[in-house]
Parts: structure tokens; C-alpha cells; sequence
């Protein structure tokens, strides 16, 4: 009988004790099933200049989700711990970034020079014609019109390039340049300065008089003696 309870109280002191274990470890098994939320921040760059790359794709396959960066290159987006980031552009190799399983900050900033990836395309020739021989034989055989008489040369005739001339309405650079000059033309209308009939004439001209009364003065107009 004291066999039997003692059997019986260790089997009960075992089961607490193993349920106890149990609880201490469910939650340390849930925190490492859930992985960590990391803010990932950083700068797409050219890897010569280090010029901000605008469009450029920041995306994670696995998840489906991602983001663009701004037209100097920066880019911010939400990721877990362990995931694989895939940095694309055009005429750019792809790159690709891990963030590590076991980071244990909120934040991870990097800038990412992306190499050129420049693709060469073969050439193409394009023929009209079904065989390069059959090109060949149709542009030997081509006649060109002689330049008199044709379309050519009547578009140049001399007679109708000046009666183009003279009925082409005004383009936008004429009549930008004809609305300057009439500004500035009225401007010195204004002041004076403007050619007219009496700043032509110089006798309708007062500063024109001023000039010759002074010469008259200086006796610039007086016979020069020659005798000697």
C-alpha cells in the first residue's frame, strides 16, 4: 500500500513537471516561428557615379510584394527577417540582397551599386525581296528619271519657290522677331531715339543746328589762308 502512493504521487509530481515544460517552451517555439518585421531603406545607384536610378524595382519573390524607388533612387519598404530582396532596372544585372535570419535591429539601410548590363543585338538586314539575288537584280535594272522634267525639279523652279515665298504665312520665329523689333521700335518713339521725318532731316534737327552754331563759332568754315 505505501508502494502504491508513493507510485501514485510521482507519477502526479511528473505529469506537473512535464507540463510545466511544455509551457515554458510554447512560447519560445511560437517566437522562433515568427519571423522578424525589418524596415529596409536604401538608395539605387549607379555603380560609377553613384547617381539615384528613379524606377528601379525592390521587390521579394517568395512574398509577392515590393516597391519602386523615387526619382532620386531611395526606396523603403517592410520585409522579414531572411528574406530575399531582388533589386532590378533596365540595362542594369540584377542584384540580389538577404537580409540575415538572425538580425535583431528594427532597421537595415543599404546603398546598392547596380552594374551596366549592356546587351548587344544581332544584326538584321531587311530586304524587300525574297533573296538578296533578286534585290540585287531589281536595283540593277532600277531607271532613274533625268532631272529635268521631273517632280524634282519643277518643286525648284524658281518661279514657284518665289510664289511660295511670298504667299507662306508668317512662321512663329518671324512673328516673334517683328513683334520684338515693334516693341522696341515703340520704346524709342518714346524716348526720342526713334528714326522719323524730323530726326532724318537734319534741319528740322535742333541738336543738327546745335552743331553748326558751334562749328560757326570755331571758325570752321572760314577760308584758310594758303599764301605764305
Amino acid at each position: 500500500m505505501p508502494d502504491l502512493l508513493r507510485l501514485r504521487r510521482f507519477s502526479f509530481f511528473f505529469a506537473v513537471a512535464l507540463l510545466g515544460v511544455l509551457l515554458l517552451a510554447a512560447p519560445s517555439a511560437h517566437a522562433q516561428g515568427t519571423r522578424r518585421i525589418i524596415q529596409f531603406t536604401g538608395i539605387v545607384a549607379t555603380g560609377d557615379s553613384l547617381l539615384g536610378i528613379p524606377g528601379a524595382t525592390i521587390y521579394v519573390p517568395k512574398a509577392g510584394r515590393g516597391t519602386a524607388s523615387n526619382a532620386y533612387g531611395y526606396f523603403s519598404m517592410a520585409v522579414l527577417a531572411g528574406d530575399s530582396v531582388v533589386i532590378r532596372s533596365l540595362g542594369y544585372a540584377n542584384q540580389t540582397i538577404v537580409i540575415p535570419a538572425d538580425f535583431q535591429r528594427q532597421s537595415y539601410s543599404v546603398i546598392i551599386q547596380m552594374r551596366e548590363d549592356a546587351t548587344m543585338l544581332g544584326e538584321v538586314r531587311v530586304f524587300p525581296y525574297t533573296t538578296e539575288r533578286d534585290f540585287k537584280k531589281a536595283f540593277l535594272a532600277l531607271r532613274l528619271p533625268t532631272e529635268r522634267g521631273s517632280a524634282a525639279a519643277a518643286n525648284l523652279n524658281e518661279q514657284l519657290m518665289r510664289r511660295i515665298f511670298n504667299t507662306q504665312p508668317m512662321g512663329a520665329v518671324a512673328n516673334f522677331r517683328q513683334t520684338m523689333d515693334r516693341q522696341q521700335y515703340n520704346y524709342d518713339a518714346r524716348q526720342g531715339m526713334a528714326p522719323n521725318q524730323y530726326s532724318n532731316n537734319p534741319l528740322l534737327n535742333p541738336f543738327s543746328w546745335l552743331q553748326l552754331i558751334q562749328q560757326v563759332k570755331k571758325g570752321e568754315f572760314k577760308k584758310k589762308d594758303t599764301d605764305e
